[in-house]
């Protein structure tokens, strides 16, 4: 007879995850892959740190209205009593920082920062968030179509990508949004602003998100999964939609993740070159332009906004890297 091979503990550990769990109750259990990602995203504690900071980006923007009005804030408000006629700086030390002002007054007006970088938060979000989701949906379906199809609708969707990719995006941006200024399409005022910034930068970005998504189809295609609908006398669109699809959501969400961050980059950009969001209404890109002219002597007004931006990007870049590498199954 064969004698029993006891399973030691460097072999127990060497087991896939989806194995071991359950091992401490004498009760294996398999798990999602879901569940399986959730436990390596919470060992990275700062991919975790990042994703609470997003968190409370996010509730902040959405709540910003009500956290004015709670605090009694106005953003668009006068404060010429705290402003120095002499030099048209706050009065005080740190920008006129105050427990009625706790990030201080901007100069010369005299509006405050905090309810201004409460009012900038919920723009930026708005525009990158609707920019990311434009990119992903046509670089989504064009990729997929490229890379299922091949052949000439391939070369096609291919060339058009590096014809996008070509063009001088920034400076397509400042025409574009120069241009529509006054009023277009039965819209003015911000909404316009929000709308061409949205329709800018999310539709001259889709090729990144296209040649993801048209790489991974390539790989997928081949698959056994996808001849067996073929042979089962699957469509086309319910091959891509129903087979393709929801085996790209992973990289879909990772690089959504870190392309957020590179649109509120570009939005804070055009609004630093004045073709962006316009005042009174308030923005982080607008808030740095004007404090061009002050960061000599008054530095606070240039470092709240920069610092709102840096924390911002910081953040969805290290919930982006913590993404990648707990739904990545090749990751160690």
């Amino acid at each position: 007879m064969t004698a029993p091979i006891e399973t030691t503990g460097s072999q127990a550990e060497a087991q896939p995850e989806a194995v071991l769990a359950g091992v401490k109750s004498q009760n294996i259990e398999g798990r999602s892959l879901g569940q399986i990602a959730w436990t390596r995203f919470k060992r990275d504690k700062v991919a975790v740190a990042g994703g609470v900071v997003v968190v409370l980006l996010i509730l902040t923007a959405a709540l910003s209205r009500p956290l004015q009005s709670l605090l009694g804030l106005d953003p668009n408000a006068f404060h010429q009593d705290l402003i120095d006629p002499n030099t048209t700086l706050p009065k005080g030390d740190f920008g006129g920082m105050s427990w009625d002002h706790p990030l201080g007054v901007e100069p010369k007006f005299g509006r405050d920062i905090l309810a201004r970088i409460l009012e900038g938060s919920w723009v930026s979000l708005v525009v990158a968030f609707g920019a990311t989701v434009l990119s992903n949906v046509i670089g989504t379906v064009l990729g997929l179509v490229a890379g299922y199809y091949g052949g000439r609708v391939d070369a096609v969707i291919s060339r058009l990508m590096d014809t996008f990719l070509a063009f001088p995006l920034l400076l397509f941006a400042i025409a574009i949004s120069a241009t529509l200024q006054g009023g277009a399409f039965g819209l003015e005022g911000l909404p316009l602003h929000i709308l061409v910034l949205i329709f800018v930068i999310g539709f001259f970005n889709w090729p990144y998100m296209g040649r993801i998504v048209r790489g991974q189809t390539l790989a997928l295609r081949e698959r056994e999964f996808v001849d067996a609908s073929r042979g089962m006398g699957a469509s086309g669109p319910y091959i891509l939609f129903k087979e393709l699809l929801p085996n790209l959501v992973a990289p879909i969400i990772v690089y959504s993740t870190l392309l957020i961050p590179t649109n509120i980059l570009f939005e804070a950009s055009l609004s630093f070159l004045g073709v962006g969001i316009q005042p009174p209404q308030a923005s982080w890109g607008g808030m740095l332009n004007q404090a061009v002219d002050f960061f000599e002597v008054d530095p606070q007004y240039m470092l709240v906004p920069g610092l709102a931006i840096f924390i911002t990007v910081l953040a969805f870049n290290l919930l982006g890297d913590g993404l990648r590498d707990a739904l990545d199954p090749r990751s160690r």
